[in-house]
């Protein structure tokens, strides 16, 4: 929001410099973004007049202006300008003065730019003509008839005088960044009303009630409000006898320097008003309000409507419109229509001021990608209050510059007036919160400077904020108005207290600890994004009726690649694997930690299933499937969960079906791995074989035990004892693993596989798997009979369940 002082100065007096004042509205919570003085580039630009023109002797595109300075003598000076004539009084940069605007389509120069005197294609030129962005005004806010040639200055002026003196350039403008809740602040009554309160001092509002009125209202225009839900307000007046044309300096001023172009007098009065009160303003040229009726209600679906920006838009059925009898004259909020603009002979307008909803403003704004002045005060919700209030600002204007004659009364459309509400504020617990001892009667004060009604109970206070205050409707909203008014400076510095100690949750430290346990491996931690595109569950050979298919989609994804999130972190690690892979990156082991996201198919109104997921993958020279499964063990005895089962699966798409084993801890599954299925790795790219696996992280953490128990040294020796089985070719190691655990009682301390043989000297069809197998007790040692008895036990075991025939050695 773009403030200008000298505005400010029309309603609040203040006698501080810039700083200052940036400083203490800092220190209020009004955030100011930057300051900028108009005049501190500006050095000796003087008012002159063109008293003869003639054509450059050597160059057709240019002329040589003699040019009143005044008391001086006149000066000439070449220009390239097209829009001078005799006559034209305008700026004047002679020899040795500075300009602050960029030369000749440059970048400005810091600390402005030096005018010196020289000649151009042999003619002497004592300085330059101004154009308007030469001496610091944007572009975008300069009129369109001087934005391109010199700027022609269209009130009278003494000749010889200072332009910053003669255009009133000297004061500051201050940008503040307004937050989104604090709608009032976008307005420049609103920042006196802050500065007021800052600076403890009362403001004074504009005058609204004109002098001379005639006729009547109704007898012009009437109103009709369909929709109330979305319009909660319309107030509509009418002038007449207008005449339409350029708006004074003072007027043109204070729209440019607070960012906004000037077009003519009865367009630059309602932005003005806008800027004013915040209340967007907007005007018909009633010639073209059909039945003179203004209906407002929402459009049809696939209705067509030019905006005043000469553009033809589709509307949808819950845009709001502005219509008359017979079509739509203005897109609610947003932007009037082109049939409907003010022209040079309009003579009779109707001056709209409505209050609109906001998210259906927002809704509309964002559809049709247009957002406007209008719109982005709308949006953010207004005070319905306002409406009569800015339109007789309007109309007192209009007397005011003699633009036209106003017609009495207005007709104002107000289904459901709202009014101020009260809210009970306890002194002692803003006391409580800030850590000050403030009395009622300080509070009371603070209040009051923001023009809130205050009254006491006790040690309660009822306080009743204005209507345009809409960010403050709890007892804690008030805490932030004390504070600020006080001062944030001024609050104590406190140690916090309470018996809370700061530190990780379980599943923090978990996460970490398996990242810590992960990168020791040697791999690196990657992280990809959650919105997805849906293709990655087809891509990796799973059929739509997974459950990794039950996708949450986005309402307004990017893109086809974002549209949904993902329900599974393996087709983002194949994407990394095949990228790394495609920069010839020789070797990869990798690992993320992250959300998935499943739809509640029970309940598709409820929220999305969300669970913690762990991904791990590998590729390269020395990488195998065992590689990735005793990463997968050495992570998971690290959380505490020792001796996982792997179970082999031919089923899912992802890996290859001889090559793949769910990872399970008794009953319970705690994910999948294998080798990539050769069509998913040709599908991302990865011409070598990679090996991936994916746990249900949540459910490692719920059986992770971090518990340490001390356990002594064993006191007697162990027996060892070493077998060699034949078995079938299809029957899997961890069956004859859980055979040997499960017979070999508590005397069986540990089983471990030493070799897997298939050769000359097995059966086909066979293969030969060989263990270590070794005996211990905790109370005494173990005798030959004791470790024969359970040997015998578990050998017997396999060979009535596999079939397991033992093997020489």
């Amino acid at each position: 929001m773009l403030v200008p002082i000298e505005w400010l100065k029309d309603y609040i007096d203040i006698d501080v410099d810039i700083p200052e004042y940036c400083e203490k509205m800092i220190m209020s919570g009004s955030n100011v973004e930057a300051a900028h003085c108009f005049d501190e580039e500006i050095e000796n630009i003087v008012v002159g007049k063109i008293v003869k023109i003639e054509k450059h002797p050597d160059a057709d595109k240019l002329l040589v202006c003699t040019v009143n300075v005044g008391d001086v003598e006149p000066v000439q000076i070449v220009t390239g300008a097209t829009n001078v004539f005799e006559g034209a009084v305008i700026p004047v940069a002679a020899h040795g003065s500075r300009l602050p605007g960029p030369m000749h389509g440059q970048p400005k120069q810091e600390g402005g730019v030096k005018i010196k005197k020289g000649k151009l294609r042999g003619v002497e030129s004592a300085g330059m003509l101004c154009s308007a962005s030469e001496l610091g005004f944007a572009d975008k806010v300069i009129q369109a008839a001087h934005r391109d040639g010199i700027w022609i200055l269209n009130e009278n002026h003494t000749l010889g005088q200072d332009i910053v003196e003669a255009l009133g350039l000297a004061h500051s403008v201050v940008d503040f960044e307004i937050t989104p809740n604090r709608p009032d602040c976008l307005s420049i009554l609103g920042m006196a009303r802050e500065t007021g309160a800052v600076f403890k001092k009362k403001f004074r509002y504009p005058e609204t009630e004109c002098v001379h009125e005639v006729e009547n209202v109704d007898q012009y225009v009437s109103v009709d409000i369909k929709n109330t839900e979305l319009c909660k307000r319309y107030v509509a007046r009418v002038v007449k006898d207008v005449k339409v044309e350029e708006s004074p300096w003072w007027l043109q001023k204070r729209l440019m320097k607070a960012g906004m172009r000037p077009i003519n007098n009865i367009v630059d009065i309602t932005n003005f008003v806008m800027l004013e009160y915040g209340q967007p303003i907007h005007a018909f040229d009633i010639r073209h309000v059909a039945g003179r009726k203004i209906v407002v209600d929402t459009a049809s679906a696939g209705d067509l409507f030019t905006t005043l920006d000469g553009t033809e838009r589709k509307l949808e059925s819950d845009m709001l419109l502005i219509k008359d009898a017979e079509k739509g004259i203005a897109l609610a909020g947003v932007m009037g229509g082109l049939n409907s603009e003010i022209a040079e002979d309009t003579t009779t307008i109707v001056i709209e001021s409505a209050n609109f909803d906001k998210d259906n403003i927002r809704a509309t704004s964002k559809k049709i990608g247009l957002r406007t002045e209008a719109s982005a005060r709308f949006e953010k919700g207004l005070d319905s209050g306002l409406c009569l209030t800015a339109a007789d600002r309007v109309c007192k204007l209009i007397e005011l510059l003699g633009a036209g004659t106003v017609v009495k009364g207005a007709v104002d459309v107000y289904p459901s007036p709202t009014s101020a509400h009260t809210v009970d504020v306890r002194v002692a617990r803003i006391n409580s919160i800030l850590g000050v001892d403030l009395s009622a009667s300080e509070m009371a004060e603070l209040f009051g400077r923001l023009e809130m009604q205050v009254s006491a109970a006790g040690d309660v206070l009822k306080v009743t904020p204005p209507t345009v205050r809409q960010d403050l409707n709890r007892e804690i909203d008030f805490v932030e108005e004390v504070a600020r008014l006080y001062g944030y400076d001024q609050l104590p510095v406190t140690i916090p207290k309470g018996s809370s100690r700061a530190g990780k949750t379980r599943e923090r430290m978990l996460k970490d600890l398996a990242k810590d346990v992960m990168c020791g491996l040697g791999a690196n931690e990657i992280q990809t994004y959650s919105f997805v595109s849906p293709k990655g569950v087809a891509n990796i050979r799973l059929d739509g009726d997974a459950r990794e298919s039950r996708f949450v989609e986005i309402v307004n994804p990017l893109g086809e690649e974002n549209s949904v999130m993902r329900t599974v972190l393996t087709p983002n690690m194949l994407d990394v694997l095949g990228r790394n892979f495609s920069r010839n990156i020789p070797k990869v082991r990798a690992f993320e930690i992250g959300n998935t996201f499943g739809r509640n198919v029970a309940e598709e109104a409820e929220l999305p299933e969300e669970q913690d997921a762990m991904a791990i993958a590998a590729y390269g020279q020395g990488e195998s499937f065992f590689t990735v499964k005793g990463m997968v063990v050495e992570l998971l005895a690290n959380l505490g969960i020792h001796e996982p089962g792997f179970v082999a699966e031919s089923s899912y798409g992802a890996y290859h079906p001889g090559r793949c084993a769910r990872i399970m801890l008794g009953e319970t599954e705690l994910g999948i791995m294998g080798e990539v299925h050769p069509d998913v790795a040709e599908q991302y790219g990865i011409g070598t074989k990679a090996y991936c696996c994916e746990l249900t992280f949540d459910t490692v953490m719920k059986h992770a035990n971090l518990e340490k128990a001390y356990k002594p040294l064993p006191k007697y020796p162990s027996v060892s004892r070493d077998i060699a089985l034949l078995v079938d070719e299809d029957i899997a190691v961890e069956a004859i693993r859980t055979i040997i655990t499960g017979e070999g009682g508590s005397i069986l301390e540990s089983v471990k596989l030493f070799d897997v043989y298939r050769g000359k000297q097995v059966a086909d069809g066979k293969k030969s798997v060989a263990f270590a197998l070794a005996y211990r007790a905790s109370d005494r040692t173990l005798t030959d009979e004791d470790v024969a008895k359970v040997h015998d036990k578990i050998l017997k075991a396999l060979s009535n369940q596999l079939n397991a025939v033992l093997r020489e050695m």
